[in-house]
């Protein structure tokens, strides 16, 4: 369930909505960092308690899409492409949206009620990929025939795993990491209603693909390989670089 054997063309195609939500995430980074206009984004987008109270209610919303650091924007990036697929496509691509942002934006509020005014700046996905961990939560616990066994061990550890690292590491908005799990856990017996089972069996096939034409068909299965392989292992080697700047950075 949490294993991606797709390539980076496949991945685009059966979750367009985590592909448009991590190419937000990668665009806004360079666009603060890099780009004219960065510090006014970044201004006017960051969560800030005090001018959520003086009225600028949008901050609830835009800090889910904001990153600074390149660790902070790869760690919750790949997060993102590796626990919310099944979400997606169990969901579909309204209810998974649905999910996401009132998660992050449960999470945002929260951390203005109970931050008090004084809190910190803060930004970034995490309360809204909490929100993910604590819809996983309900459903291990509510609604076993949406997961397997093997992968409701392994998102339970995970889940566990990180309200550890949440408390131990700072810098960390523990406000939304919390309340975003809990948004999460609340809103997913509503968004599940007339969902069915994961499909946990699908396997792609390409609509162009020419089938009498072996010759065509290996070159072109090579290259998919060759591209995917290459597209997890980066992926593989962005998240432990993630997991290493939580503990050293």
């Amino acid at each position: 369930m949490f294993i991606r054997t797709e390539n980076f063309e496949t991945f685009r195609m059966y979750y367009p909505v985590i592909t448009i939500l991590v190419a937000i995430h990668v665009l806004i980074f360079f666009w603060i960092n890099l780009l004219p206009g960065g510090e006014w984004i970044y201004y006017h987008g960051v969560g800030l308690n005090l001018a959520v109270h003086n009225g600028d209610y949008w901050r609830l919303v835009t800090p889910i899409f904001m990153h600074v650091g390149f660790m902070h924007v790869i760690f919750n990036s790949v997060s993102l492409i590796l626990f919310g697929p099944p979400l997606e496509q169990m969901l579909g691509k309204f209810r998974f949206i649905l999910l996401y942002l009132s998660s992050g934006i449960i999470a945002n509020i929260a951390t203005y009620y109970v931050g008090g005014l004084d809190y910190y700046a803060h930004l970034g996905a995490s309360g809204a990929i909490f929100g993910l961990f604590g819809a996983y939560f309900y459903i291990v616990l509510n609604r076993k025939d949406l997961i397997d066994q093997t992968s409701s061990q392994m998102i339970m550890t995970i889940l566990v795993i990180g309200l550890v690292m949440t408390f131990v590491n700072p810098n960390i908005n523990i406000y939304a990491h919390i309340f975003g799990a809990i948004g999460g856990a609340l809103m997913i017996p509503l968004i599940l209603i007339g969902v069915k089972p994961y499909q946990r069996y699908q396997t792609y096939t390409d609509p162009n693909e020419v089938s009498f034409n072996p010759n065509r068909w290996q070159k072109k299965s090579f290259r998919r390989f060759k591209f995917g392989k290459i597209f997890w292992v980066v992926l593989g080697v962005l998240v432990l670089l993630g997991i290493i700047s939580r503990f050293f950075f």
